[in-house]
């Protein structure tokens, strides 16, 4: 299977994604919060590091739950800054 790659737009997306989970994340161990919403620590690296941008609707709610983040406010924080 290819996948196509990102936009650019998608790529700014999933940084700002990371950013605000590593922020929400605070002092709490990387593990720690993996293993809470159900995940590897890998799979939470990839996602805080930009290196997987577009996680899973499913991935990112029980990142969420963890964090005590809304989903929208999720979206309105990584949302494509309006020009």
């Amino acid at each position: 299977m290819v996948r196509t790659p990102l936009t650019p737009e998608e790529r700014e997306r999933g940084e700002r994604l990371g950013q605000l989970l590593r922020e929400a994340r605070g002092g709490r161990s990387m593990a720690e919060v993996a293993a809470s919403a159900g995940l590897s620590a890998e799979t939470l690296r990839k996602i805080e590091t930009g290196r997987a941008p577009t996680p899973a609707f499913f991935t990112v709610a029980a990142l969420a739950g963890v964090l005590g983040l809304s989903m929208d406010e999720i979206v309105g924080r990584c949302a494509p800054a309006e020009v």
